[in-house]
Formats: structure tokens, C-alpha cells, sequence
């Protein structure tokens, strides 16, 4: 219960300590004990995917966020400043499963990375083909993913940045529909009909409640 005060409601470890009758570094040793003890739970990102794969997922949502943190003194601490939102914090890359259900979160990056740098150090895109997942992002997610013969991200609206007729895919209406082997040609990327097959027509809209957000 100590640790959990000091994680989640960021007490001071001197007044935990003088409240409890322990010494300061018994606090900070309890506190690191915890900590490496919840990051060896966690999931590694291959096995994250398998599993979703395992259990008949086809896609996932990607998106970075930034947790926000104290200010320090020096110029060590200026690369935790992020530049988007104004403040001191650590980022996270997170992957959620078509449920909602957050899978796989990476370790924390300075508060200035870019959610790109940070997918390109952790392999993202690598581990998705490997477990043969598409992924949902927002458009900060642009350049990427290159590869217009066998895209992995499909990107999705936002009401203040309307996605261009070459990022909406015409089978992109619901998860299962924005899998890379649905998107895999060129021209599906841009609503064209390939000259080799049949056009293919839309999905019916459908309404997907967990992924609305």
C-alpha cells in the first residue's frame, strides 16, 4: 500500500517514510522491487500479437500518449519537454486490440519523441507483418509505413484533420475490413479498380462500438 501511494499519488518518499517509521531508501527499494516486478509481467509486443492473432483478431489501434511528469532542473531533463503539449512528461507508444482492451504498452521515451520514432525503435511495423495484423492510426502516424504494395496502417478521420482520397481505403468502414490483405493493392488506396481483377465492392456500414473513439 506504500508503494502503491508513492506510484499513484506520487508521495514523497521522506514523508512515507516518517509517517510509516521506515527509512527513505526502504521506501525507494520497495518501490524499484514493485516496479521490476509489474514490468516482468508485461507482455512482450511478439507475443502480444500472436495472441490477438491466436484469438481471430485482424487489426489493431496504435497511438501515442504523454504521461505527464514533474519538472526538473537541467539540461538533462529539457529532452522530456514536449513540444505538442507543453509540458514535461515521458511517452508511450500503446496497442489496442479491436475490444478496446490495451494489449502491449512500450517502455517510456522522452516526452519530446515522436510516436514514428518511437514505433520505428520498438519494430512495430515488423512484429505486425510477422503476426499478419493490420493496424489502425491516427494521421501522426503518416510516413511510417511506405509501403503502398502491402500497407500495414490504415488511417483514420479526425474531426480536425479529414484524411485525403489517397489515405482512405474504400474497405476501411469497419476493423476487419482495414487488413492489410484487403489493402494490399495500390489502387484500393485510392478508390481505383485494378486492371487485373474485378472491382471490389464496398463493405455495408456498420457501426463498431469499441472502436469509436
Amino acid at each position: 500500500m506504500i508503494v502503491l501511494a508513492v506510484l499513484r499519488h506520487e508521495q514523497r518518499l521522506a514523508d512515507m517514510a516518517g509517517e510509516h517509521d521506515v527509512s527513505e531508501s526502504t521506501i525507494r527499494r520497495w518501490r524499484d522491487e514493485l516496479i521490476g516486478l509489474l514490468a516482468a509481467q508485461a507482455p512482450r509486443l511478439d507475443h502480444a500479437l500472436k495472441k490477438v492473432a491466436i484469438q481471430g483478431g485482424k487489426v489493431v489501434l496504435i497511438d501515442g500518449t504523454l504521461i505527464a511528469t514533474q519538472r526538473r532542473t537541467g539540461k538533462a531533463d529539457r529532452r522530456k519537454c514536449s513540444g505538442k503539449h507543453h509540458h514535461h512528461g515521458l511517452h508511450f507508444l500503446a496497442l489496442i486490440d479491436e475490444w478496446g482492451r490495451l494489449i502491449w504498452i512500450s517502455a517510456p521515451g522522452p516526452g519530446r519523441t515522436h510516436d514514428n520514432t518511437a514505433a520505428r525503435q520498438d519494430h512495430v511495423l515488423a512484429h505486425l507483418r510477422a503476426a499478419g495484423l493490420g493496424a489502425l492510426a491516427d494521421p501522426g502516424f503518416r510516413g511510417l509505413d511506405n509501403d503502398v504494395l502491402d500497407p500495414v496502417i490504415v488511417f483514420r478521420a479526425r474531426r480536425t484533420h479529414k484524411l485525403t482520397p489517397a489515405r482512405r481505403p474504400p474497405t476501411a468502414s469497419s476493423p476487419s475490413d482495414a487488413h492489410p490483405s484487403n489493402t494490399a493493392s495500390p489502387t484500393s488506396r485510392t478508390g481505383g479498380a485494378s486492371p487485373s481483377s474485378a472491382p471490389v465492392p464496398l463493405a455495408p456500414r456498420a457501426s463498431c462500438a469499441p472502436c469509436s473513439f
